[in-house]
């Protein structure tokens, strides 16, 4: 399976127009001190529940009938 592609717009949207940089700077960034800067404005993302909250809403809301 392939990955999914850069969102280059996406990231060009935020460097230059959130975060105002110019070309120059916004390209000189890495892809990791770009992700910082995001952090940095909307906080650090979510990561994946627990193994244990991942059960616990399995048992919450199953799917179909359990067997």
């Amino acid at each position: 399976m392939t990955p999914p592609a850069f969102p280059w717009a996406r990231a060009m949207a935020f460097g230059l127009g959130v975060l105002r940089l110019s070309p120059r700077d916004f390209w000189a960034m890495t892809p990791r001190e770009l992700a910082c800067a995001a952090e940095g404005v909307y906080g650090r993302a979510a990561g994946a529940p627990s193994r244990d909250t991942l059960a616990a809403l399995m048992r919450a809301f199953p799917d179909g009938d359990a067997k």
